[in-house]
């Protein structure tokens, strides 16, 4: 049985997962702005409430995006500094397929589109299938307008479609016929179920690989992603 620490801010929420062999715990609070000083803190604490430190887990998984710069620069950053800390391996977790996941709910057969809303008139996008007790990309992540991912549904109807986008864009974004699932999120439950399956599958890499997937381009780190990962080192540091 493994012990997996998970965690997601690239959205406006704040997604921490914390499984010791099989017992889950989790804290969502709100993220974006907030997160680069509230996730460590979050962290640390989770695992005192689990009753263990650092040193007990196998790896620690963290979402690399896409989404909000500053978010997958916090996630990335406090992610690489608790491992490099701890001597941990990293699992990176696409968001987007943390979302489906959220959004699959157990089903055993479902292909579903992701829709995020990535604020300046466009969406994050992806298109996935869950068969045979795994995921595969259909659709890899990509930065487009309503518009676009319109003519792409129509031109091969999506069965799902899930994430924020849904609500807002609204009726810009047309699907006809698809179910929709707008409260779909990168939950904790969900990143925890990624991040075991990652793991099985023998996916964890040396926590200088804990890197961010943008699709929007970036240009400087920022003094707050900075202070996250020095921050994140001496926590480590403190508590192993």
């Amino acid at each position: 049985m493994t012990v997996l620490l998970a965690f997601d801010t690239a959205t406006e929420q704040m997604s921490i997962g914390l499984s010791v062999h099989g017992r889950v715990t989790v804290h969502e609070a709100p993220g974006g702005a907030l997160a680069s000083a509230a996730l460590i803190p979050a962290v640390l604490g989770l695992l005192a409430q689990a009753g263990v430190t650092l040193n007990h887990l196998d790896a620690i998984a963290f979402g690399r995006g896409p989404g909000a710069f500053t978010g997958l620069r916090t996630a990335c950053s406090v992610a690489q500094g608790l491992a490099f800390g701890a001597g941990k391996p990293v699992l990176p977790t696409d968001t987007l397929l943390a979302v489906a996941e959220d959004a699959r709910a157990g089903a055993s057969d479902m292909t579903v589109w992701v829709a995020m809303d990535a604020r300046m008139n466009e969406v994050y996008a992806a298109g996935y299938r869950f068969s045979a007790q795994r995921w595969q990309v259909l659709a890899a992540p990509m930065l487009v307008t309503p518009e676009a991912l319109n003519e792409r549904w129509r031109a091969s109807p999506p069965q799902h479609v899930a994430g924020n986008a849904l609500a807002a864009f609204g009726a810009r974004l047309q699907a006809p016929g698809a179910v929709l699932l707008p409260g779909a999120m990168p939950r904790a439950a969900a990143l925890l179920s990624l991040a075991q399956a990652l793991w099985d599958e023998g996916a964890a890499v040396d926590a200088a690989l804990a890197l961010p997937l943008y699709v929007r381009d970036k240009v400087a780190q920022t003094t707050a992603e900075r202070d996250a990962v020095r921050a994140a080192k001496l926590a480590a540091e403190l508590v192993r």
